[in-house]
């Protein structure tokens, strides 16, 4: 499709972009809301002058590679496409996002977003915290199971490789005497693997980061998570219900509202600093999320890296952009201008 030319000043995102995403079955709300992405993306793309395809790709990637041949039916100046990548599961297995993008790199497309090795190793949770602890940057720690149970310690359990707080819930946090038994529960029942990390009683905040035009990335409005009305035997803690399911007491009770970054100073810079040094240590390009917890101490803990965080207008990322003042249209042809300045090597580290 293809929307009336854009205003003039808007060379860098005009052109053929092709929406990749994987195939889905939409049984989940979290696989439905990547569906909703790509309608959303494309609908913006439009309106920016861009002609939009959307390609829905599965372990055979060949379709994707084959978008570096040139087109017999266009003109010497097309070119190959962008890819805005909204790839975040292959055959219904996250494990495996990063094959997308190192196709696309193989076959020097243009993408939006982070290259294959930064989301391979983000989408491998214990595999970012080792990288950030190796660069001195604050995570929780591990649970051991060779370490004797601690009274009092609690641990939350995690999907290893899953992101949208898939198997999380209100019982994901254990006391440590607990924890094997609870990750041996969660691997039944959901598959997979499973790990577990201290659960840090405290605050939430997620920054967002917007790569601007000179690969520096621009730090959006800090976001808060609240926990109303929660009494002290449920955790506080953003799980699927809280994002998933809109009818739950955590969905209607966890409200975002940005900081004041004023009276928030030195909390505030801690958590630009950390979310800065995290996007550099793991390679992130493009865009990209920081999620942390601060304890009653004030300590802030890197809790994840999101290298491909949603883009729906009414999430997180969408959100902090237009506190910065940027119309969703904005944030999505920033996106894509990124890619484009930077081509097909822009994410090889």
């Amino acid at each position: 499709m293809t929307a009336p030319a854009p205003a003039k000043g808007r060379d860098d995102i005009q052109g053929h972009v092709v929406i990749a995403h994987g195939v889905l079955d939409a049984t989940r709300p979290d696989e439905q809301d990547t569906l909703d992405q790509v309608r959303e993306v494309a609908g913006a793309l439009a309106r920016l002058g861009c002609t939009v395809d959307t390609m829905a790709v599965s372990l055979d990637l060949s379709p994707l590679a084959g978008l570096a041949q040139p087109d017999e039916n266009a003109s010497d100046d097309d070119g190959a496409p962008t890819i805005f990548n909204l790839v975040e599961a292959l055959d219904g297995d996250g494990r495996l996002i990063h094959l997308a993008p190192a196709v696309m790199e193989h076959a020097g497309l243009a993408f939006t977003g982070s290259g294959a090795a930064a989301i391979a190793v983000t989408t491998d949770k214990r595999l970012t915290k080792r990288l950030l602890a190796s660069a001195g940057l604050p995570v929780p720690a591990d649970w051991d199971a060779s370490t004797p149970a601690t009274s009092g310690a609690q641990f939350i359990v995690k999907s290893l490789t899953e992101d949208a707080s898939f198997g999380i819930d209100s019982e994901s946090v254990v006391p440590s005497e607990r924890v094997g038994d609870e990750i041996a529960v969660r691997a039944a029942r959901f598959g997979g693997h499973w790990f577990a990390e201290a659960y840090i009683a405290g605050r939430e905040f997620n920054l967002s980061l917007l790569d601007d035009e000179s690969g520096t990335p621009q730090v959006l409005p800090i976001a808060e998570i609240a926990f109303e009305g929660y009494d002290e035997d449920r955790p506080r803690i953003v799980d699927y219900e809280a994002k998933w399911q809109p009818d739950s007491f955590a969905y209607n009770n966890t409200p975002r509202h940005f900081i004041d970054a004023v009276s928030e100073g030195d909390l505030a810079d801690e958590l630009e600093r950390l979310a800065r040094s995290a996007w550099h240590t793991l390679g992130l390009a493009g865009y990209g999320r920081i999620d942390f917890r601060v304890d009653a101490t004030g300590r802030a803990y890197i809790l994840e890296a999101n290298a491909n965080p949603c883009l729906s207008p009414d999430a997180g990322f969408a959100a902090a952009a237009r506190q910065a003042g940027m119309t969703y249209d904005e944030l999505i042809g920033r996106i894509l201008a990124c890619a484009r300045r930077h081509g097909g090597a822009h994410a090889v580290t």
